[in-house]
C-alpha cells in the first residue's frame, strides 16, 4: 500500500523529489538516532506534500467525476488517438496509498502503451487518496467507513461502456501498493467481469483471504520484490515509518496458491528468468507460471529478485535505502502484454 505517504504516486516532477531526497538524506545525517526516528516520518509526509503539489500544475488532465451512493467520486480516463474498429480492451490502474489518477498515469506511462495497442485506461481516485481493499485499519478514510471501492468500480465500467465500445471480454486491472491489494480484492469479487489483472507490490488482504471465493476463472500476473520494506514479500503488516497498524497481507507464496487452486491450474509451475536487460539495476527477476486453469486460466509470479517497493521501469522516487531498487528489466508493456492475452469466454 505505498506506505501512505506518496509511494507509487511518484510519477511527478523529477526535479521535486531530488530536492525532498537530498532533504531526508540530510535528515538521517543529522543528530543521534533517536531525532532522526523522529524526523522520518515527517520527511516522508514532505515528501507527499511536494508528490501532490507537482502533480496539480496547470499541465495537469483534468478529472471526471461520477455520484457513487451518494459520493461524487473522481477519474481519470485515456482515451487513444485511434482505437480498434470493433470494441476495445478497458484496463483499471489504482494508484497507491496517498496517490492520486495523474501521479500514476505519469508513473505507470501506461497512456503511452495505451496509444501503441489502441485500448482504453482508468485511473481512479481513492476516497482520502487509498482503497478499502479488504484490509482491517483506522488509519485511511474507505477502511474507517467502509467506502464501496466495488460499487465504485460497477460505476465506471457502466459510465465507460456507455461512451465507448468496451469489449467487456477484456476488461483488465494493474495496480500498485494499495492499488495492487485492491486489484486482487476487486478481481476476487468481480471475477465475473475481470479477464485478468496485475497487481504489483500488492497482496491478497488479511483478513480478507479467509472469505476468498472468486466465482469465474481470472489470470493473475503477480509482481512483488523479495526485498520490499513496506508490503513484505513473505506477508506480514504493512510497514510505514509511523508505525500505525495499518493491517497487513498474506504470503506471497499464499497468494499464488489461493488463486492457483481458484483457477484449477496446474500444481507444478514452470520456471524461467526473464531477460536481465539492465546489469546494474541489482534486480534479477525469475518467472513462474501456474497454466492449464478453467477458461485457459493462469497464474504467472515475477519474483523480483532484489527488487523494491516500486513499479517497474518507473523512476526511483526515493532512496534505495527506504523503498529498495526500481527493476529496469520490464514494465507497463510488458504488463500489458501478459494482460491481453486473456480474456472472458
Amino acid at each position: 500500500m505505498a506506505a501512505n505517504y506518496a509511494v507509487g504516486d511518484c510519477g511527478c516532477n523529477r526535479g521535486v523529489f531530488r530536492r525532498v531526497n537530498r532533504s531526508m538524506r540530510s535528515v538521517l545525517r543529522s543528530g543521534p538516532r533517536s531525532r532522526r526516528a523522529l524526523l522520518l516520518p515527517a520527511a516522508f509526509s514532505t515528501l507527499a506534500l511536494f508528490a501532490a503539489v507537482s502533480t496539480a500544475g496547470a499541465d495537469s488532465p483534468q478529472l471526471e467525476t461520477v455520484s457513487v451512493d451518494g459520493r461524487t467520486r473522481e477519474f481519470l480516463l485515456h482515451v487513444p488517438e485511434e482505437l480498434p474498429e470493433g470494441p476495445a480492451p478497458l484496463v483499471f490502474v489504482f494508484h497507491g496509498g496517498n496517490g492520486d489518477p495523474v501521479g500514476t498515469m505519469r508513473l505507470t506511462r501506461f497512456n503511452e502503451v495505451a496509444e501503441r495497442a489502441r485500448f482504453l485506461v482508468v485511473y481512479p481516485q481513492g476516497v482520502g487518496r487509498a482503497w478499502n481493499d479488504g484490509r482491517i485499519t483506522q488509519v485511511t478514510e474507505p477502511h474507517r467507513t467502509g467506502v464501496d471501492d466495488l460499487a465504485f468500480f460497477d460505476s465506471l465500467l457502466e459510465l465507460i461502456s456507455a461512451r465507448h465500445a468496451v469489449d467487456a471480454r477484456r476488461v483488465y486491472a494493474t495496480g500498485i501498493s494499495n492499488g495492487g491489494i485492491f486489484s486482487h480484492y476487486l478481481a476476487a469479487n468481480r471475477s465475473e467481469k475481470i479477464a485478468a489483472i496485475a497487481p504489483v507490490v500488492g497482496g491478497i488482504a488479511d483478513p480478507f483471504h479467509e472469505r476468498f471465493a472468486p466465482t469465474d476463472p481470472v489470470s493473475v500476473l503477480i509482481v512483488q520484490g523479495t526485498a520490499d520494506p513496506l508490503v513484505p514479500y513473505d506477508g506480514g503488516p504493512i510497514a510505514a515509518p509511523d508505525r500505525k497498524d495499518r493491517g497487513g497481507i498474506v504470503p506471497t507464496d499464499e497468494a499464488v496458491r489461493l488463486w492457483v487452486e481458484a483457477n484449477g491450474c496446474g500444481p507444478e509451475p514452470e520456471t524461467a528468468w526473464l531477460p536481465d536487460r539492465d546489469p546494474d539495476d541489482g534486480c534479477l527477476t525469475e518467472s513462474r507460471t501456474w497454466g492449464n486453469g478453467r477458461n485457459g486460466a493462469e497464474v504467472v509470479l515475477w519474483r523480483i529478485e532484489g527488487g523494491g517497493h516500486t513499479w517497474p521501469g518507473g523512476i526511483q522516487y526515493l532512496p534505495v535505502r527506504f523503498i529498495g531498487p526500481a527493476t529496469r528489466d520490464f514494465g507497463s508493456a510488458e504488463i500489458w502484454e501478459f494482460l491481453q492475452r486473456h480474456r472472458k469466454p
